[in-house]
């Protein structure tokens, strides 16, 4: 049977969704509930939705719809290399990366799988030459300093990746930092205070012209020439980049590492991309335990049942609360300190992915697709934008992330219980608190109550749980996108500011307005 590409409003799973009545989170949230509503995600990682409003009915109204828009079937046929991204008529093998799931994916002869697998091993055996001194910097120091040069998906999940993984090893190998906006103060914050001689800069750009990175290359060669001038900079610079770009086996760097045009930076982390500058900060075998995390939730997302698939559960409550009940916000509430900057790489994955207004086949849609995401760490969060999430007038899908284990060994016991039991303890008193609410004589004292949430939880923070959250979400977006008959692949929505940049930058720009504020601003 082939594939069918239909939009979500014309399927009759929806119609029956629109009907059925929303079962109240006050009734349903209960011991047993929370015991049976969890799924295995992969990597030692669960998802519970206890405290999301579906009931019997509604998963089964939901598990019709994968089946009715093949949602399976369609990452399969992602898998076995169809070109499932429409706009830009290209495969999309970002899964690859950490494991072989469908059929060999080859083009013209070239092995992809093979591809990847080679990258990765040469960015291993690169890793280790470089902790154990045998390449050393042009003035014959040990590099102890890492520098990612990259914007977008070249910064956004190494970097949340990077802080992830920090307090999991006691002491990284080599220090890693970023630069990523073209704004010079980032790089001056950065640059100030290095060794130099010991330090080693990764540029990371796919098709090797990207205007910030590229401005950030040149910023960074000109601080080193009046700061560190006996320094040879070709000796202290990697690229990563496709075989096929301006920067391609440049003598201008030490080494190059390559990617392809079928991953998309958003979703890169378990590339070249991701690898190299984690490999150099924790070493190539601990990077691969993050593959194998990944690897492990990709195989769980193929689970054909709704009811043991994470991923597909996770997407589909999802649309359900966006598409029925008219929640357009999600929070990604990660209680670990180490997923500081989690969410903001799932604002690019989500809202790059299906920040879409129109179908696969390019007609507008009737109805919302990919949500406005954010987030902050608890305990944080909770003394900051709760107020609104619990008393405020809009609805919004909350997604909590919890750990049982601290990763580092500090803590300490106050009133008889741990740093992280209280931690946890606020997680736990979140999610009833937006469940249940409470009642009160005082209207501002009143929590409604009936606010969803799900949780995503495990053990403790390991490269191969990191991993195989970072697929979850992954697979989420895209299962959402096919359910909603969207590509998730491309991302023209980035395009039409870049254009004018290049107008700005070129001369006096045809717009009127744009060339108002361009002077306004100092460009012109």
């Amino acid at each position: 049977m082939g594939l069918k590409f239909q939009n979500l409003d014309a399927t009759e799973s929806f119609a029956v969704l629109n009907k059925l009545p929303v079962p109240s989170l006050r009734e349903i949230l209960t011991t047993e509930r929370v015991s049976a509503c969890t799924i295995p995600v992969g990597g030692g990682l669960s998802f519970n939705y206890a405290a999301l409003p579906v009931d019997n009915k509604i998963s089964a109204a939901l598990a019709e719809l994968a089946d009715e828009q093949q949602l399976i079937e369609k990452y399969r046929a992602l898998l076995d290399g169809e070109r499932m991204n429409t706009g830009e008529n290209r495969m999309v093998l970002h899964h690859l990366t950490r494991g072989q799931l469908g059929n060999a994916v080859e083009e013209n002869g070239h092995n992809f799988r093979t591809f990847y697998e080679t990258q990765l091993e040469r960015i291993a055996s690169f890793s280790n030459k470089v902790h154990e001194g045998t390449i050393k910097g042009s003035t014959g120091k040990n590099f102890t300093t890492v520098v990612q040069i990259g914007i977008g998906g070249s910064d956004l999940g190494p970097r949340a990746l990077y802080l992830a993984l920090q307090g999991y090893y006691s002491k990284a190998k080599l220090e890693a930092r970023f630069i990523s906006n073209v704004d010079p103060d980032d790089a001056a914050a950065v640059l100030e205070g290095l060794d130099l001689e010991s330090t080693l800069f990764i540029l990371v750009s796919k098709s090797g012209t990207t205007q910030e990175t590229l401005t950030n290359q040149k910023l960074v060669h000109n601080y080193i020439s009046s700061h560190a001038p006996k320094i040879d900079i070709r000796r202290h610079m990697l690229a990563v980049t496709s075989a096929a770009s301006p920067l391609a086996d440049s003598e201008d760097f030490l080494e190059s590492f390559y990617i392809d045009d079928y991953i998309g930076g958003r979703y890169s982390s378990t590339s070249a991309v991701g690898a190299t500058i984690l490999s150099l900060a924790f070493g190539g075998d601990e990077f691969a335990r993050v593959l194998r995390g990944a690897h492990d939730a990709d195989r769980h997302a193929l689970e054909p049942s709704f009811y043991d698939n994470a991923a597909l559960a996770d997407a589909l409550m999802g649309v359900y609360l966006g598409n029925i009940l008219e929640y357009r916000i999600s929070a990604v509430l990660p209680y670990s300190q180490a997923l500081v900057r989690f969410p903001a790489h799932l604002q690019q994955l989500d809202m790059e992915s299906n920040g879409k207004r129109v179908s696969r086949s390019e007609e507008p849609l009737n109805y919302h697709t990919g949500p406005v995401v954010f987030g902050e760490p608890g305990t944080n969060g909770q003394h900051s934008f709760y107020q609104l999430l619990h008393q405020g007038t809009e609805q919004i899908n909350l997604q909590f992330i919890g750990f049982l284990k601290n990763q580092r060994n500090l803590d300490s016991v106050q009133d008889g219980f741990s740093s992280r039991q209280k931690l946890n303890a606020n997680l736990a008193a979140q999610i009833v608190a937006f469940a249940k609410g409470k009642q009160d004589e005082q209207p501002n004292k009143t929590f409604p109550g009936n606010r969803p949430s799900s949780l995503l939880y495990g053990d403790e923070l390991t490269p191969e749980s990191l991993g195989a959250l970072l697929a979850h979400f992954e697979n989420k977006v895209m299962f959402q996108g096919f359910t909603w008959n969207i590509n998730s692949f491309d991302q023209e929505g980035v395009q039409l500011g870049k254009m004018l940049t290049k107008e700005v930058l070129g001369g006096e720009p045809q717009d009127a307005g744009l060339s108002a504020y361009a002077r306004l601003l100092g460009v012109l």
